[in-house]
């Protein structure tokens, strides 16, 4: 076994190649005046960049148009959920102020508080009611007054 793995290592050895090939590179800088170049101006690069320019604008108009959109959507999202939860808080305010309304108007409760007042029931002549009729609306209707009134002028 020793003598198998002694005779591969020394094929592999054979096999490696040298890691550094060929002639050193030598670089040397070179000063390049470029001063009196002069660049002349192209009229259909110029009308290219402008018609790019243009589109890439027409781009970002539309795109800040379409997350001004978005983002207005999301807004109008969560005030509206906002309005349904103060809608369904005062619905339920609405429902107990009901209640608490028609606990208020019990006959019952009302007649205990006035004796503890010290009220009493009515008489029959003191009741008077009232005309709960409701004429026509369409209909002309004529003034008038139940009691006698009494003119009395100051000279």
């Amino acid at each position: 076994m020793a003598a198998t793995a002694a005779a591969s290592s020394s094929a592999r050895a054979a096999r490696r190649k040298p890691c550094w090939t060929g002639t050193p590179e030598v670089y040397f800088t070179k000063n390049i005046d470029n001063s009196r170049v002069v660049r002349v101006a192209d009229p259909k690069r110029a009308r290219e960049m402008a018609m790019f320019l243009a589109a890439v604008c027409c781009l970002f108009v539309l795109v800040m148009t379409y997350a001004w959109q978005h983002f207005s959507a999301i807004e109008y999202g969560y005030r509206i959920e906002s309005l349904q939860a103060q809608k369904s808080g005062l619905v339920e305010m609405n429902r107990a102020l009901r209640l608490e309304d028609a606990s208020l108007r019990d006959p019952g409760r009302i007649d205990q508080l006035a004796r503890q007042m010290g009220l009493q029931s009515p008489t029959a002549g003191q009741v008077i009611m009232l005309d709960t009729t409701l004429p026509d609306g369409n209909a002309p209707q004529m003034a008038s007054v139940s009691t006698p009134i009494s003119v009395v002028s100051a000279r």
